[in-house]
């Protein structure tokens, strides 16, 4: 089992930063992949970006490229997402999740944590 607690949300003006975190506990992450989601409220989940435990350059979406860095800290096993910025429109809850780096669904989830993008 991998357990995460996302941190760091809050309100920000339109153009400021946040930065989120996402603690893991649990297992030794090197075979996996962590990834940050977002969901708007009535809109599905949107996959915003991953890097892999071990290495290997992060992932975007286009919507969030140069905008949001993603990194992780391995010995404190906390994975980060860096938003600067921000526009009214990355308002969300965002989750990070894990998965095995062979497996192409995540099977780990954290409760989220609120994003609010003030205009």
């Amino acid at each position: 089992q991998v357990q995460l607690v996302e941190s760091g949300g809050g309100l920000v003006q339109a153009g400021g930063s946040l930065r989120l975190s996402c603690a893991a506990s649990g297992r030794t992450l090197s075979n996996y992949v962590m990834g940050w989601f977002r969901q708007a409220p009535g809109k599905e989940r949107e996959f915003v970006g991953n890097i892999g435990w071990s290495g290997g350059t992060p992932y975007y979406v286009d919507s969030v490229k140069g905008r949001f860095t993603i990194s992780r800290d391995n010995a404190k096993n906390t994975l980060y997402l860096q938003m600067n910025s921000l526009k009214p429109e990355d308002a969300a809850v965002y989750f990070c999740a894990a998965r095995l780096a062979i497996h192409r669904d995540y099977n780990y989830w954290g409760q989220g944590t609120q994003v609010t993008v003030s205009s």
